[in-house]
């Protein structure tokens, strides 16, 4: 009996010696998860970037976001969609108009690229019929797109058209509207809302609709030529006061992009998209991530439509950035 007592007390003492030590296995795999899974979190914090704003560069941006994910894998960059406001948390604004003094003097900006702004109708109205042969002067422009009594008037335009512009403030509309003189609120037509597809997309519904927008949604990126079902409108490039032969060769993307380039144009709005930064609350992620698009966004410029920048305005922007993004 005796020794029958002794191994039962043995086998009670092994017993919670196994119980004692899974409890400390356990208690420290659970500290172990716990710490390590902290770690990871603050690591996803610090490096997760979200992006907003203008909605047409978005194709661009993403092309980006690709490239740079696969030269910094632990990098999370992510694009939040503007709807009728920015996000509530954001650290990459990216706009297609100059903001105003006070929104400035907070951000540090780079200047990425430029968008042009283009005529366009449905090609079954009878607007594309007559105007993709006669094109558009200054004249004309603001006589069919602005509320202007003083506009000289062109008797011979059709009024069976329909002009479609954004309802909000946005970029396209108000460099639309600034490069004539104008007010957005003073372009006419059916104000849609949403982003500028959203006026593709009615203009292609509506037999008479015309309206503007950049190259990137006017043409197909990869055919290079106008998407179907839109007529790209030519204007007097040159400010002759008639449209040429060569001012009507709207076929090919590529072609209208080299002579937006080239030359010093007429009647066609254009713009810079740029970045910017907070400049007192910024992500350590999104200023690498900044200073790359910097050194690398011009070679992808042209695929999605856009002009290159000025070079010594991009210079100097590039240098405020390094400075900045070296202050910890």
């Amino acid at each position: 009996m005796k020794s029958m007592d002794v191994y039962s007390s043995q086998g009670k003492l092994a017993s919670r010696v196994v119980n004692f030590s899974s409890r400390r296995i356990l208690f420290l795999a659970l500290v172990f998860t716990l710490f390590s899974g902290r770690a990871f979190s603050q690591e996803t914090a610090d490096n997760k970037v979200i992006i907003t704003g203008v909605r047409f560069a978005y194709p661009l941006v993403e092309k980006w976001i690709k490239d740079y994910t696969a030269a910094n894998p632990k990098a999370q960059i992510v694009i939040e969609t503007r709807t009728i406001t920015d996000p509530q948390k954001y650290d990459l604004l990216i706009e297609a108009y100059e903001q105003e003094k006070a929104v400035k003097d907070s951000r540090e900006y780079i200047s990425v690229g430029r968008y042009a702004l283009l005529p366009v109708a449905n090609s079954k109205s009878n607007f594309a019929k007559e105007y993709a042969d006669k094109g558009l002067t200054e004249k004309t422009y603001k006589q069919i797109f602005f509320h202007d009594i003083y506009a000289e008037k062109d008797k011979s335009l059709p009024q069976d058209y329909t002009i479609y512009t954004r309802l909000q403030k946005a970029g396209a509309p108000l460099t639309f509207a600034k490069y004539f003189g104008y007010e957005q609120q003073q372009i006419k037509g059916k104000a849609i809302a949403g982003a500028d597809e959203h006026l593709i997309k009615a203009l292609l519904k509506d037999e008479t609709g015309i309206s503007y927008t950049t190259p990137g949604l006017a043409y197909d990126l990869q055919t290079r030529k106008p998407l179907d079902g839109i007529t790209i409108i030519p204007v007097d490039l040159d400010g002759n006061g008639r449209v040429s032969k060569e001012e009507k060769s709207l076929g090919d993307l590529d072609q209208v992009l080299t002579s937006l380039e080239a030359e010093k144009i007429k009647n066609v709005p254009i713009e810079y998209v740029h970045f910017s930064i907070d400049k007192h609350n910024s992500n350590p992620e999104a200023k690498k991530f900044l200073l790359w698009v910097a050194a690398n966004a011009e070679k992808d410029l042209r695929q999605f439509g856009y002009l290159k920048p000025d070079a010594k305005r991009l210079e100097q922007e590039k240098e405020k950035l390094e400075r900045f993004a070296a202050v910890k």
